[in-house]
């Protein structure tokens, strides 16, 4: 690391002055100091607000968002399996080793509008179209007390293409495992009136989830149907904007066995406005989620030769949340103060075999009340913020943060302290279910995790090249977490739990190197996650790290990467042990005409197989997936 600062502080000097035939180098993007809560309010933060923009998200493969942001340090699901073949249930997202649970730690916004389950926490990513997004915004931790329980371990923001006069997208691909893609979206404004919609269809055999050397006839491919569409009306005023947005998803899921299956149908119906003004900006945002989740669960037998079908689940649900915003701007200082509301209810009725019901539900109700203020001394900027969470019958919580930045040249610092928690989820609360014959139990007696967290770390950054680093420690109460009951006879039984107290400790690294027609860029994560026990935290590798180098030049571009994770562990007595692995990928894109270009992707390019999970009957990622294509992107008139 040390080699690697001389480097960038040696480089990031002036350069020498250029020769006419030298060509101009490509400027890094600049340092992101921002969080953009909606899409015209933001707040200034003591952190590092990591920036993918539509030529990077495009850039890299992944039928779903959730593959492509991987190559981000320390983003993972909580198994290492990728959304086209994973159980819903299970991709919610980790940041900096924040894991062990299926319910997201980690916010995710799109277009300031919560995308996390209302029941469960976790994240549908086949419902974000990455060809959609304009970019993505990613703060690690709880540096701002701008968000609420959800954003515990950070906060992903999404934000929609604008609109743009008779603007047309339309793209096919197809390859291996008889994947299929269609997409199409168009956008045109008149005058102040903006109107987008997009649709996209997938379809995919999958892929076996077991090894070859333990398959048995109960064993098929774990594959995923689904149809997603978005249709977004914009009023773009001088000052007023506004947008009202319909999303819907439909997705039916093969599980990996005869007998287990599930499928969602969701829709979300959300509004925002804001104003702009010369020194303030006013934001309020509504929405409505109705989510509906069926899962087929079964029994495995010896040899896996046999099938029994336990319990078929229903499990429905909806949201109701508003949020609103004031942001008032001067040249020393700038505060934004707001509150929000949601209401969620929920419920898991399973139907038992041969016979029974099994039912679990309720309402969960919570407000929060916050303010952030910053100020500039000198050529440093303090940061204050206090959030206070209302979750119903009586309780509440308190969510101080504080924090200083300064930057001089090429040089930044940072720092931050801060306090959160989660509340649990409605899945959590009710929800059993089983995965393989690990069976994990629901627990109407859970009560909130709280988090401590300090950061520090700087950034250096040049015209063409960045280093950031950042050290930090969290300190996790409370636990929500899958604890073994008993293993025997071949099934696990679990329970979720508050276990002990954990903390995790590490450091991130990324480096970003622009020269003539070459980027490259290294991702580093090391996150010491344990209980209080001394066991390491079930599912969060200790070490992960990326590298991507890519090539663009007239209307050719081609990308190489790989990622990797050490050893973790599936259980929480560390006796399940998922080794480390690193797998490749590729893509490249040839521009044929302005707004028409062919693509090529492939995913884990040398057929690496790796473990992701233990049932206790290992299950593995996706093979060597490859897909070509055509799209069009452009005006049609």
């Amino acid at each position: 690391m040390l080699g690697c600062l001389a480097w960038t502080l040696s480089q990031a000097q002036s350069p020498p002055p250029k020769t006419d035939a030298e060509p101009d180098r490509p400027k890094i993007e600049p340092l992101h100091q921002t969080i953009t809560v909606t899409e015209k309010i933001s707040t200034e933060a003591p952190a590092l607000i990591q920036v993918l923009g539509r030529p990077e998200v495009e850039q890299t493969p992944g039928v779903d968002l959730d593959d492509r942001l991987r190559m981000v340090p320390g983003f993972s699901l909580f198994r290492r399996s990728s959304s086209l073949a994973a159980n819903p249930t299970t991709q919610g997202i980790s940041l900096r080793g924040l894991g062990s649970s299926g319910a997201s730690r980690t916010l995710v916004l799109w277009d300031g509008i919560p995308v996390n389950s209302p029941f469960g926490g976790w994240v549908y990513w086949t419902r974000l179209a990455p060809e959609e997004m304009e970019r993505i915004e990613i703060s690690r931790g709880a540096s701002t007390s701008v968000f609420g329980d959800k954003a515990m371990g950070g906060a992903v923001t999404l934000f929609s293409r604008p609109p743009e006069p008779w603007h047309m997208t339309l793209y096919a691909d197809g390859g291996g495992q008889d994947t299929a893609e269609l997409g199409a979206g168009f956008s045109h404004v008149w005058g102040k009136v903006g109107a987008s919609a997009s649709v996209r269809a997938f379809s995919t055999d999958g892929y076996f989830i077991v090894p070859a050397s333990i398959r048995g006839p109960i064993d098929t491919h774990a594959g995923v149907e689904f149809v997603a569409g978005v249709i977004r009306l914009d009023f773009l005023g001088a000052r007023d904007k506004f947008f009202v947005r319909l999303d819907t998803l439909a997705e039916d899921r093969k599980n990996g066995t005869t007998l287990t299956a599930n499928s969602t149908g969701l829709g979300t119906l959300a509004g925002s406005w804001w104003r702009e003004l010369a020194h303030d900006g006013v934001s309020v945002s509504v929405y409505h989620t109705r989510e509906n989740f069926h899962a087929s669960f079964s029994s495995i037998g010896a040899n896996r030769l046999t099938e029994r079908l336990t319990f078929n689940q229903h499990a429905p649900s909806e949201a109701a949340g508003a949020a609103g915003l004031w942001r008032h701007d001067t040249s020393g200082w700038t505060a934004l103060l707001g509150g929000d509301f949601d209401r969620t209810e929920g419920s898991s009725t399973d139907a038992l075999v041969p016979s029974g019901v099994r039912f679990g539900g309720g309402t969960r109700v919570e407000r929060g009340f916050f303010g952030q203020w910053n100020v500039k001394t000198g050529p440093a900027r303090l940061f204050f913020g206090a959030r206070e969470d209302f979750t119903g019958a009586g309780s509440s919580f308190f969510s101080p943060s504080a924090g200083v930045s300064a930057g001089k040249g090429l040089l930044r610092g940072r720092a931050s302290v801060y306090r959160s928690f989660r509340a649990p989820t409605l899945n959590e609360l009710f929800r059993e279910f089983r995965a393989g014959n690990t069976v994990t139990q629901a627990n109407p007696a859970l009560i909130p995790e709280t988090l401590f967290g300090a950061e520090v770390g700087f950034d250096l950054v040049g015209e063409t090249r960045r280093l950031s680093v950042t050290a930090f420690r969290n300190s996790l109460d409370h636990v929500i977490t899958n604890v073994t009951l008993s293993s025997a006879g071949g099934q696990i039984v679990r329970q979720r739990q508050n276990a002990a107290s954990a903390v995790t400790h590490g450091v991130e690294a990324n480096l970003q190197q622009n020269w003539r027609h070459w980027r490259g860029e290294l991702s580093y994560l090391f996150a010491d996650s344990r209980y209080a026990t001394g066991a390491r935290t079930p599912q969060v590798a200790k070490q992960q790290g990326s590298a991507q180098l890519v090539w663009e030049h007239g209307s050719t571009f081609a990308a190489a990467g790989v990622r990797s994770y050490s050893l973790q562990f599936e259980d929480d007595l560390n006796t399940l042990i998922l080794p480390g692995f690193a797998v490749a990928q590729f893509s490249a894109r040839q521009r044929l005409k302005r707004s028409l270009a062919a693509t090529l992707e492939i995913e884990n390019l040398l057929d690496r197989q790796f473990l992701t999970g233990l049932t206790p009957a290992p299950q593995i990622g996706g093979p060597r997936l490859w897909r070509i294509g055509l799209r069009w992107d452009g005006p049609v008139r």
